[in-house]
Formats: C-alpha cells, structure tokens, sequence
C-alpha cells in the first residue's frame, strides 16, 4: 500500500469501510473499500469481496464507478476504485424530499445506460438503491457497489434463506429468495425512480417479511396521486418496471430508458417560422409597390398600342390595405384582367 496514501474515511458499510486516497504513482485521489476487520478472517467473504473487484473490473461505462487495483494488506482485501466527486441519490432525497420529473427521468436514463452495459456483460447488479447511485456537480450518475452482483451463469453468492440488498428496492422474486436476473434490476431502479417521483418508496415496510406481504397483497399507489406533475407516460413506464412478475417488465434497460424517454419526445415543440420584422414588412411593401408599378406601365402600353381603337376599360390594381391584402388584391386583379388588350 506504499503507492496510496489515506486521506480519510469516506463511510462505514456492513461489509467494508471505504477512504479517501491518493494514488502517489498516478497522482490522483482514489476511493479504497477495505473489507470490514470482523469479516476478514471469513474465507467466503473474501472470496466474496474479491470477486466484486473481478466483476467490476470488467466493466467500463462512464455511468459505472471503474475499479483500478486489488490486493490485500495485514490479511484484509481491498479494492481501489475512481473517486466520485458529489453525493448519492438519497443524499438528494434527503435533501430535497423529492425531485422534479424532467430531472429524476435524467438521472434514471444515465442508470438504466450503465445497467445495459453490466447486464449484456452477463452481471446483474442486485442491490440498486439511492445509496449506491453517486451524483457528480455535473449531475452524471454513477452506479457503485457491485458487491452483491452476480454472474448470471454462475452460482448465487447467497447462502440459503439469506436474501442480500436493501429492502425497500428488492423485487419480489429477490425478497422472496427466488432466481435473480437482470429484470430485477429493472425492478430496482423503477423503485428507485418512483422515490425520486414521489418522495417515498412505493412500498413501505420495517421487515423483509413485511416486504414480501406488501408486494403479494397490495398494489402500489399510483405515481400521480402523490405527484401530480408527473406526466402520464412516466408514470407507466415506472408501474411497466414495478411489474410483479418479471415476465412483465421491460425486456432490457434499454427498453426502459426508449419507455422514459417517450415523454419527451411527445413534448416536444414545433417551431414556428418567426414573424416578419419591421424591416422585412417594408422590404415586402416595396416588391408590391413595383409590380403595381410595372403592371400600370403595362396597361398604358397596351392602351397606346390600341391607336384609336376602342379598348376595353382597364383600371389600375388596388393600392390601399395591409401588404397581404394589396398581394391578395393584387392576385385577383390579375385574373380578372389577363385578357385585356
């Protein structure tokens, strides 16, 4: 560890303490996650927490928290990730109560990007939460923590009856210890947004048991009840990624983010052709004015043509009115008098 220097102590975790620190080769400050001193004598959950560096390494999104080093030192693993400069999702929650539609959608659309990215690796995430989807000044969303991810191939990193992640995101099929895939990640970050919508979660339970009974006897309040600003088609696409069964939610997060995305498009303006200016208004006067003029020079031609003859009696165009009325006067004037001699 002589090529870091800690700083500080960004946070405490169940699994792992995580600092701030500085990278002295590369010269740039870098978060280390240290697993936690009374699980490090775990042989499973050093495998565990080795297996995150693995995971994530694999990874590269500009959506997704980059892992540079792995190691271990005085028996405890750790690993050396890309600082994020900002807060998390509930930082803003807490702040904030809720946030506005336009922007919670602009933050879920950068989310569901990165989960694209680690479900067509083959990763599924499993613990999407407010807590773990960091906020840069820029407002560029990173998602942290792969910890409890899996392969979707490989083997569950739970033990039997245990359920990992944090309640009040889980899917119903991950509360109730069932086959987890990319869908609940779906799940998870519906829930997430209906929060960031709303100001609550869509389910409100003090145990996981409590959870898994809200879920199979209760519906979810709709979005607009409790904001009404929410526009229509926000709001099912949520309740699409709040399906019960995984069979009904969005294929992909990429199909979630084409589903939050609609509003937007439907929003969006025509434009409208500016109003003529006080300059282009006169410019438009003057062009009549000359072929007024041009048409009169015309009638006086024919007439002198005519010699002595008798010849039909033409009057000059209209010349009085607005400029588009003069051209509409202008236009019929024409037809009536194109057979004049």
């Amino acid at each position: 560890m002589e090529r870091y220097r800690s700083v500080q102590i960004l946070g405490h975790g169940g699994m792992a303490t995580v600092e701030l620190a500085d990278d002295l080769e590369l010269e740039r400050p870098v978060a280390i996650k240290r697993l936690a001193e009374n699980l490090a004598a775990n042989d499973e959950f050093k495998r565990r927490f080795l297996r995150e560096a693995r995971l994530a390494a694999r990874l590269s999104h500009p959506n997704i928290v980059a892992v540079y080093d792995v190691g271990e030192e005085d028996g405890r693993p750790f690993i050396v990730m890309e600082y994020v400069e900002g807060e998390t999702l509930a930082d803003l929650l807490r702040d904030r109560g809720r946030i506005e539609p336009a922007k919670a959608v602009a933050l879920a659309l950068q989310v569901c990007a990165g989960l694209e990215t680690a479900h067509e690796a083959g990763l599924v995430h499993r613990d999407v939460k407010p807590q773990n989807l960091l906020v840069t000044p820029s407002e560029a969303v990173k998602i942290a923590d792969f910890g409890i991810a899996r392969s979707v191939d490989g083997t569950r990193l739970t033990q039997a009856g245990t359920v990992l992640g944090t309640a009040a995101y889980l899917s119903p099929e991950q509360a109730s210890g069932e086959t987890v895939t990319a869908a609940a990640d779906l799940y998870a970050l519906g829930a997430v947004l209906y929060e960031l919508l709303t100001g609550r979660p869509p389910y409100v339970a003090d145990s996981l048991a409590e959870l898994v009974a809200r879920q199979q006897e209760g519906a979810i309040m709709p979005i607009r009840e409790l904001a009404p600003d929410v526009p229509a088609a926000t709001e099912d696409a949520v309740m699409h990624a709040l399906a019960r069964d995984p069979e009904y939610r969005p294929d992909s997060a990429r199909e979630l983010a084409d589903e939050l995305q609609a509003p937007l498009a439907a929003g969006t303006k025509v434009q409208r052709p500016p109003a003529p200016t006080q300059g282009s208004r006169r410019a438009l006067f003057a062009a009549l004015a000359l072929g007024v003029a041009l048409v009169i020079v015309f009638v006086v031609a024919l007439s002198l043509r005519g010699g002595g003859s008798k010849q039909p009696s033409v009057t000059a165009p209209p010349s009085t009115g607005t400029p588009a009325q003069q051209a509409h006067a202008f236009g019929t004037w024409l037809r009536d008098h194109a057979s004049a001699r």
